[in-house]
């Protein structure tokens, strides 16, 4: 099968062995998977800050990729929840390969990451840009305990995290506020906010409106503007902090996307051959929302 293999230096695609599934694992014939913040910022890491990191169930991967949809290929014989021709969607959290790959093995069910079944009605592309940004979005929402009427503001509205957050939010009943940069307006007014800041005109602290909850979705707000902002009994959350996948979270997400209530926010399609271009994208600091790998084209499925 063909999978990316990557260094520090370089990205390439090679001719690798397919892998078999072992008892309790499934294989996925990959159509589409992503390339992250994440994943470019693991890239760059010394092998040697991956043992802290393996606590929270990260590891090195030669083959990098988070994320993916795709079509079970093979189950193992103690395999219950899915069967080959299963469409699925997941992530390889804690595994040794990545999805930026024609296949992959993850378990059917393992305490880092998830795995679970893909609507019809949901395409390949959308599936894959759904778990890491959506299930973060989600567990941050949950921590803040976010309540129908109350304010909320999301920084960063425009990337993978800030989107789902912003969508969910209003889903809950939060009026939101959505802080972005100039070029990103258009999209943030697509996804429901209520008001919004530009943050490279206006600081969203000088205003001196307060909320009731602060989403920091990517980890650049200060303590000042957070003092400044924050109702008496507010909350604040961040992508700084450490969060958990969770499979009933990303079946909700899964279904709320087919169902239009949120959508995933693509900002460019790449094939598994132009996968130094999708990485030098990221590394730009330039990502709207997510960047998909189409590893099987979508006009052939």
């Amino acid at each position: 099968m063909r999978a990316v293999l990557q260094t520090k230096q370089t990205l390439t695609v090679q001719e690798i062995d397919r892998p078999t599934p072992g008892e309790n694992e499934v294989l996925v014939r990959v159509h589409a998977a992503t390339v992250t913040r994440g994943d470019v910022i693991m890239r760059n890491m010394p092998r040697i800050a991956y043992l802290p990191l393996s606590l929270f169930g990260m590891r090195y991967k030669p083959t990098p990729g988070h994320e993916f949809a795709g079509v079970v290929e093979a189950v193992g014989q103690a395999v219950t929840r899915f069967k080959v021709g299963d469409a699925v969607l997941g992530t390889t959290t804690g595994l040794r390969a990545g999805a930026n790959a024609e296949y992959v093995v993850v378990p059917e069910s393992w305490k880092s990451g998830v795995i679970v079944h893909k609507p019809a009605a949901l395409a390949f592309e959308d599936a894959a840009a759904l778990p890491i940004g959506g299930m973060t979005a989600h567990f941050l929402l949950d921590k803040a305990n976010i309540q129908p009427g109350e304010c909320m503001l999301v920084y960063g509205a425009s990337g993978s995290v800030g989107s789902y957050a912003v969508q969910l939010a209003k889903h809950m009943g939060a009026v939101v506020t959505a802080v972005y940069s100039t070029r990103n307006v258009n999209l943030v007014r697509s996804l429901g906010a209520d008001d919004i800041i530009d943050y490279k005109t206006e600081d969203f602290a000088a205003r001196g409106d307060t909320y009731d909850v602060i989403v920091d979705a990517v980890g650049k707000t200060t303590r000042a503007q957070r003092a400044q902002s924050l109702a008496a009994d507010g909350r604040v959350v961040s992508v700084r902090s450490v969060t958990k996948e969770n499979a009933a979270a990303l079946t909700q997400l899964a279904d709320l996307a087919a169902a239009g209530t949120i959508r995933p926010v693509i900002d460019r399609c790449y094939a598994l051959d132009q996968i130094n271009e999708a990485y030098e994208h990221v590394v730009a600091g330039r990502k709207v929302g997510n960047v998909v790998v189409q590893v099987v084209d979508s006009e052939g499925i």
